[in-house]
């Protein structure tokens, strides 16, 4: 989303690339997802794999021969070289640093002469094991050089080419890994701007060094690592595990994971709105320096400013998100949001909803509501008169002796012409006045027998939409039921 922001602030463009060169990560319907994902989101890239593009192919599995060119290129002017390192070679490496005292061993300058590689082997040699399965290029990397950059976000940032190392570019598969991948991509793509996760940070100082190795330096794009989005707690990066174990979404959408046989709950089918989750994920890592919190992503295109992106990471609130959900519920037109719910009321309420009848519904139900799921959680009576009756407060309300005052008030709203929720509170309410009654001992009542519930909107709103006959028809059942109790 902050790529898109600032794309679009910059009236730049925003791309979509899949980045598929690591086959034993890659997840079957994962690209699908990820359309589907920025489709419901309303992030629509300027170029894709479905959409095209001046720069394509889009998907980094498609451009094979293309990196092949810029490994040969490093090969030949020694920023980079064969390695032929087995397995077992390269842990029998990792444990003598570390019987040595190193602390993080690594392929680095320090031992790649001590490795099996195209520097220490002849050229003969090299040639006849290029033709073998376990063949990488790695980055050579120089000695004794400072490798700075502008991040965005966290300022000028320096790192010592003795801190890193000799980094794998071209997998022994034939595909590049995301250093080589992307750096190559990005260049190609006429990329501007790179704004990805604070974990890419300690790699940027190899891209970097594949930048000045491949002589595009003056073309190194403006680097922005964000923060990371924490766990509700603050310790820790948040996971797909946490919204597993606390009941919240961390997907946009539904994903099942058919290696762990387990769903992953979506925002959208908790019954999020897509301008909701936009607005909330913004704030995760950004302020506007205002105390406004409401931006539509048309807003925050024009208010975006990567400066604001603040450095520490951002913890992850299910309640603001829900807070932000109710706040465009309540902006939503009831027949909009009469659409929205219209394919899961109607499948619960087992019948073909009136428009007028939904649409009054969500003008009743929205400011009491925070997701398009609690409609029918906290509604589900709008759509029924067969429900259960809250006994424990009818026990503690409900007098026998005020029975022929329920009957009174029935008979009453029988003759009632005017079915308006003033006309029906002005009648009820008279009634309850002239005959000395607490309000206590008969609207509770009332709105139980009717509703079932104590939960819910204006009473005589509520019986305004219910409509005459079946407002008498509740009225009837829960009368009976009352004498029963």
């Amino acid at each position: 989303m902050y790529n898109y922001l600032i794309a679009k602030k910059l009236g730049g463009k925003f791309l979509l690339r899949i980045e598929d060169t690591d086959q034993a990560r890659y997840v079957k319907g994962a690209e699908d997802y990820i359309v589907e994902s920025l489709d419901w989101l309303g992030l629509h890239p300027d170029e894709s794999p479905q959409g095209g593009g001046d720069f394509g192919p889009y998907r980094q599995s498609e451009r094979k021969q293309i990196y092949k060119k810029y490994v040969d290129q490093l090969i030949q002017d020694d920023h980079a070289y064969y390695a032929f390192d087995a397995t077992e070679e390269l842990e029998e490496m990792r444990n003598r640093l570390k019987s040595e005292g190193v602390h993080s061993p690594k392929y680095d300058r320090s031992v790649r002469m001590s490795m099996k590689n195209s520097l220490t082997l002849s050229q003969e040699a090299t040639n006849n094991l290029l033709t073998e399965d376990n063949v990488v290029v790695r980055l050579k990397v120089p000695a004794n050089q400072q490798v700075t950059f502008e991040d965005e976000v966290r300022g000028n940032v320096s790192f010592d080419s003795e801190e890193l190392d000799d980094k794998v570019l071209l997998k022994a598969d034939g595909m590049p890994t995301y250093h080589l991948a992307n750096v190559v991509d990005d260049y190609l793509m006429r990329i501007t701007h790179v704004i990805r996760g604070e974990e890419w940070l300690s790699s940027t100082g190899h891209h970097v060094l594949l930048y000045r190795a491949l002589g595009w330096e003056d073309r190194i794009p403006k680097f922005a690592h964000l923060p990371l989005i924490l766990k509700p707690q603050g310790n820790g990066k948040l996971s797909k595990r946490d919204g597993a174990k606390f009941g919240f979404p961390v997907f946009p959408l539904d994903w099942f994971d058919e290696k762990e046989n387990e769903l992953f709950s979506g925002f959208r089918e908790m019954g999020f709105l897509p301008e909701a989750v936009i607005n909330f994920l913004a704030f995760l890592g950004w302020n506007p320096g205002s105390e406004e919190e409401i931006f539509t992503l048309g807003e925050l295109e024009q208010v975006f400013d990567s400066g604001k992106i603040i450095k520490s990471g951002a913890k992850f609130s299910y309640d603001k998100a829900k807070w932000y959900n109710q706040q465009y519920v309540i902006k939503k037109s009831n027949r909009d949001l009469a659409e929205l719910i219209r394919t899961e009321i109607e499948p619960k309420a087992g019948r073909k909803i009136e428009k007028n009848y939904l649409e009054g519904f969500c003008g009743l139900m929205k400011e009491r509501v925070m997701t398009l799921n609690e409609f029918w959680e906290a509604g589900s009576f709008f759509f029924t008169e067969s429900f259960d009756y809250d006994q424990k407060t009818l026990r503690k309300k409900y007098k026998a002796d005020n029975f022929q005052h329920f009957e009174n008030i029935k008979t009453a709203l029988e003759k009632t012409k005017d079915w308006s929720a003033a006309v029906l509170a002005n009648s009820i309410k008279s009634y309850i006045t002239d005959k000395g009654l607490s309000f206590g001992a008969i609207l509770p009542v009332l709105r139980i027998c009717l509703t079932g519930t104590m939960k819910g909107p204006d009473l005589f709103a509520t019986m305004e939409l219910f409509g005459r006959k079946s407002t008498l028809s509740r009225l009837n059942n829960g009368l009976a039921y009352c004498k029963s109790i």
